[in-house]
């Protein structure tokens, strides 16, 4: 009966050290896979930086005066080499008004602008927008971090500046 008892509990002791082991195997691989997932990630969000090849899709909205806006609608900016093309909303105080009422927001083309992207030291990116042929946008700041989480603060000439916060995306092609 003793012997009996003494290999069960050797049976249970090494059947517990085993699954140890192939538990604390795994726990360091898929901590590997997320790495090399995130790394990727990185990567990916670099490239598209640096190809001005990217989507700022707003999520909230923060005026100079009030309180964040959580944005239900789809508001974005696309970048590409070419072409900028802002659909973003404004709350704030505005110093002169549009002269056509369906003008408000922040809504503009601009195929003539400079755009300086520059790494930052922690890891993220700094990209500064100057459209020259928009109305009323003076510079376009973008914050990038390695994840992919922005913010962007508009610079106008006729209104307070505004931010907002969302994620950069990959352009997608229409076909």
């Amino acid at each position: 009966m003793i012997l009996q008892q003494n290999f069960f509990r050797k049976g249970f002791l090494t059947a517990v050290l085993v699954f140890l082991c192939f538990g604390l195997t795994y726990a360091q691989s898929s901590g590997q896979a997320t790495q090399t997932k995130e790394a990727s990630k990185t990567t990916r969000i670099k490239n598209w930086v640096d190809s001005q090849n990217y989507v700022f899709k707003a999520r909230s909205a923060q005026p100079m005066s009030g309180n964040t806006r959580q944005l239900t609608s789809e508001y974005d900016l696309t970048v590409t080499k070419t072409v900028i093309d802002c659909y973003l909303p404004y709350f704030g105080r505005a110093y002169a008004a549009p002269i056509d009422p369906s003008q408000g927001g922040i809504k503009f083309s601009s195929k003539d602008f400079t755009y300086q992207a520059t790494p930052k030291k922690k890891g993220g990116w700094d990209v500064l927008i100057k459209p020259k042929d928009a109305r009323d946008v003076q510079q376009m700041s973008l914050s990038i971090s390695e994840n992919g989480y922005a913010s962007l603060q508009v610079t106008s000439t006729n209104r307070q500046p505004i931010s907002f916060s969302g994620v950069i995306a990959p352009v997608k092609v229409k076909k």
